[in-house]
């Protein structure tokens, strides 16, 4: 039984920081390539940040700077630490964890930024 569960959004001003967290269940955590992904509506879902199993990370060009992406293996969690949050980064953060043709992807969890 595979399972990612996301946790830690909800409502944050301009400016403000949010801590998101995904914990993993039913795979070998420490193998996998983990992502944050984000999904506004009317928009594609896309790539937030990666975390390779040997722990590269990448960003996209819109976060870099102001969010941080880590894992912590021995609790087979993946976090994202998100500051000087912009009203555009509202959105469904989800959780990716790959690992060859294996991926799957948690139910999401909503961060709204807004005055």
């Amino acid at each position: 039984q595979v399972q990612l569960v996301e946790s830690g959004g909800g409502l944050v001003r301009p400016g403000g920081s949010l801590r998101l967290s995904c914990l993993a269940s039913g795979i070998s955590f420490s193998l996998h390539d983990m992502g944050w992904y984000r999904q506004a509506p009317g928009k594609q879902r896309e790539l937030v940040a990666t975390i390779t199993s040997g722990r590269v990370t990448d960003y996209a060009d819109s976060v870099k700077g102001r969010f941080t992406i880590s894992r912590d293996n021995d609790k087979k969690m993946l976090y994202v630490q998100m500051n000087s949050l912009k009203a555009e980064d509202t959105a469904v953060y989800y959780c990716n964890a790959k690992r060859g043709s294996f991926d799957a992807w948690g139910q999401g969890t909503q961060v709204t930024v807004s005055s």
